[in-house]
C-alpha cells in the first residue's frame, strides 16, 4: 500500500514576490525616521513578533495532556520557515532573566501553526508545562531534522515509547488525512494509560482510518518491548522488515533497534530519532577541576559528565542550545587543560580551542572561558 504524501510543489529560486519587495522598500523608508536604530526595534514595541535579529512566536493556547505534560500551540513571526512533518525546532524561553534554549518536536501536520508537546523533566520543561500561558513569547530557531517520511510509497512502522511519539504525531497527523490508501502500524509504549500522551486522539484515530494500526503497550503491566530479539516483532507485526521503520524513545530501545535491524541487514529501512547524543561512557574516565574564569568559579568533575553539566550545577551560565552536539551553540574557548569528545573520544588541549561544552568532558584540571 502506499503511505508517501504527494510531492510537494518545488519552491521558486527567482524573482522576489512582489509583496516581499514592496516589505522591504517599506523598512528602508522607514530607516530614515528610526536611524540609528533599525525600523523593527520600533514596530516591536507594538508586535512582539517583529524583530531584525531574533525569530520569535506568541503563544496561543496550552493544553494539558497529561498531568505532566502540555501542548503548547505558537504563533511565529514572518520569517519561519514552514515545518516537515516530523522535524524539531530550538525553542528559548526566558527563566529569571536567563534565556534558556532547548529541542523540541513539532507535533502539527505540515502546513498548520507549529505545537510542541513538552513534558516536565528538566528545569527549562518543567517551567514550559507549569508557567506557559496564552501571550507569552518564545524565541525560536528554524525548524530542521531528517526524520522524515519517505518521498515514495512505502508500508510504514512507527515504534515509539514516552515522549518519542512527539515527532510520529507530525507524521500521522499529516499523512493519514490525505492518504486514505496509506499503511501504517504504530506500537506505542508507555508506563500506563494515564500517562499516554494523545491516548483519546490516537483512538479516534485508529478507529477513523483503516489505514493505521495501532498497539498500546502499558509496560507497567506488559512490559517493555523488547528488541534485543525479533520475538515481539514478530508476534506485533510479521511482515515488519518489509516497512520502512521509524524509532523514537529511550536511548537504550534506540541502541537496540539499531542493533537488530543491522543483524537482520536492513539498517537502511531504520529511521532513527535521538532526544539525547549517544556518549560513550569510559569506566576509568578520569576527570578533575574546573575553572571557569569569567566567573570565577571551580567545580570537580567527573569524566563522564559533561562540562555543561557541571558548570550549570556550579551556577555558571554557560550558553547552550540542542545539547546534543548538533547547533553547536555551547562552544567555549579552552583556555588550558585537556577535554575528551564523549561522542568521538578524541582529546583536545589546544588553548584557545572552541569546545562543545554539552559532549565534552574533563580529562584532568581544565580552564574555562566562560
Amino acid at each position: 500500500m502506499n503511505s508517501a504524501l504527494p510531492p510537494r510543489p518545488a519552491r521558486s529560486s527567482g524573482t522576489p514576490r512582489r509583496g516581499s519587495l514592496l516589505k522591504r522598500a517599506a523598512w528602508r523608508a522607514a530607516e530614515v525616521f528610526t536611524t540609528p536604530a533599525p525600523p523593527q526595534e520600533f514596530a516591536r514595541l507594538f508586535n512582539p513578533l517583529v524583530s531584525s535579529r531574533q525569530l520569535r512566536g506568541v503563544v496561543t493556547a496550552v493544553r494539558h495532556e497529561t498531568a505532566n505534560s502540555a501542548t503548547i500551540e505558537f504563533t511565529p513571526g514572518g520569517t519561519w520557515d514552514a515545518h516537515k512533518a516530523g522535524q524539531y525546532a530550538r525553542i528559548g524561553v526566558e527563566i529569571d532573566g536567563v534565556r534558556n534554549w532547548r529541542s523540541y518536536s513539532l507535533v502539527t501536520a505540515e502546513g498548520h501553526d507549529p505545537a510542541i508537546t513538552v513534558t516536565a523533566v528538566g528545569r527549562v520543561s518543567s517551567h514550559l508545562v507549569h508557567h506557559t500561558e496564552p501571550g507569552d513569547v518564545l524565541f525560536l530557531a528554524p525548524p530542521q531534522g531528517d526524520f522524515l517520511l519517505p518521498t515514495g510509497p512505502r508500508p510504514l512502522l512507527m515504534l515509539t515509547a514516552g515522549s518519542g511519539l512527539t515527532p510520529v504525531m507530525s507524521m500521522l497527523r499529516t499523512l493519514l488525512p490525505q492518504r486514505r490508501d496509506a499503511d501504517v502500524v504504530v506500537i506505542h509504549s508507555s508506563r500506563t494509560p494515564d500517562e499516554t500522551l494523545f491516548l483519546d486522539e490516537l483512538t479516534q484515530m485508529n478507529d477513523a482510518h483503516h489505514s493505521l494500526t495501532l498497539v498500546h503497550r502499558f509496560t507497567e503491566h506488559e512490559g517493555r518491548l523488547d528488541l534485543a530479539t525479533t520475538h515481539d516483532l514478530d508476534t506485533l507485526c510479521p511482515d515488519w522488515r518489509s516497512r520502512k521503520t521509524y524509532v523514537c524513545g529511550p536511548q537504550e530501545m534506540l541502541d537496540d533497534a539499531e542493533r537488530l535491524w543491522h543483524s537482520e541487514d536492513l539498517p537502511h529501512e531504520l529511521s532513527v530519532e535521538r532526544f539525547a547524543p549517544t556518549l560513550f561512557a569510559d569506566p576509568d574516565a578520569r576527570g578533575g577541576v574546573v575553572t571557569f574564569e569569567k566567573s570565577d568559579k571551580e567545580a570537580n568533575a567527573e569524566g563522564n559528565t559533561t562540562l555543561l553539566e557541571v558548570g550549570e550545577d556550579a551556577g555558571v551560565l554557560l550558553p547552550s542550545g540542542c545539547r546534543m552536539g548538533i547547533c553547536r551553540t555551547c562552544l567555549t574557548p579552552l583556555v588550558s587543560g585537556t577535554v575528551r569528545n564523549l561522542s568521538s573520544g578524541e582529546l583536545c588541549s589546544d588553548e584557545g580551542e572552541l569546545i562543545q561544552t554539552c559532549i565534552s568532558a574533563a580529562v584532568g584540571p581544565v580552564h574555562l572561558d566562560a
